[in-house]
């Protein structure tokens, strides 16, 4: 059950259900990896699940580097590129005294 809140700080209320798919796996050197994503991509909870294992090993640098900060840097183009789509929609509404003052 996916939970909300209304205006972000308000009660709590049943927004609805949500599939989610769960995945552990453990790499040969005893880390263990777990993960949850939304809907029913079994590769996509596999490979977040063994990112999240490597991320506790000796690669967890090159884990850093190779996959977690690109995917970083490709979100924030993203969420920049939206900010500027939805910028350029913007309205600026104003007041004109009518002259009753």
């Amino acid at each position: 059950m996916v939970r909300g809140r209304m205006g972000g700080t308000g009660s709590a209320f049943n927004l609805g259900e949500m599939t989610i798919t769960r995945c552990s796996v453990q790499l040969e050197g005893g880390a263990v990896g777990h993960a949850y994503v939304q809907g029913r991509d079994g590769d996509k909870a596999r490979v977040a699940a063994l990112v999240d294992a490597l991320m506790q090993s000796a690669q967890a640098d090159q884990v850093r580097a190779g996959i977690l900060e690109p995917l970083q840097k490709a979100a924030e183009a993203a969420r920049t590129q939206r900010a500027a789509k939805a910028a350029a929609t913007k309205v600026d509404f104003f007041t004109m005294a009518r002259g009753e003052d």
